[in-house]
């Protein structure tokens, strides 16, 4: 402390530093805080995709993957950047003029799932067609990453 400096002068500038603190430390956490993705691994007649799909408040802007030509694949994560409310995946068969429901699956909070795995969430899914016996193999996992 300066000899000439009052002790009122002195804590006031002890407080602005510590507030100076206090708000670099929030903004740090909030610049790396991690938001929610799900990320789907599918195999389809030997091809291999990674698909991810981040969190969204409308279900219907949710586009199906087309995979091979043979499958459509869509998850939809309802939620936002911190929260997610449910995932859903919809997997479907396309036939010559329409797209035929497969498989239907619903998640909802608290979510279970090992970290480790590439299908911590949904296990792995096995899949076939109703006519040309074609396979389709997926597993998703919830993951935190930084956007």
């Amino acid at each position: 402390m300066d000899l000439n400096e009052t002790p009122v002068n002195c804590h006031l500038r002890k407080l602005l530093a510590g507030m100076a603190i206090v708000l670099a430390m929030c903004l740090q956490s909030t610049a790396s805080a991690a938001s929610p993705l799900l990320r789907c691994e599918i195999s389809q007649g030997g091809e291999a995709y990674t698909v991810d799909f981040l969190p969204r408040t409308d279900p219907y802007t949710v586009e199906a993957k087309n995979i091979n030509g043979k499958f459509r694949f869509k998850a939809i994560v309802l939620g936002n950047e911190k929260l997610v409310e449910s995932v859903k995946i919809y997997t479907y068969y396309q036939e010559q003029h329409q797209m035929v429901l497969l498989h239907e699956a619903r998640y909802i909070p608290p979510f279970s799932q090992s970290a480790s795995s590439p299908a911590a969430l949904t296990g792995i899914n096995y899949l076939y067609s109703p006519r040309l016996e074609e396979e389709l193999q997926y597993g998703c996992a919830l993951l935190e990453v930084d956007l």
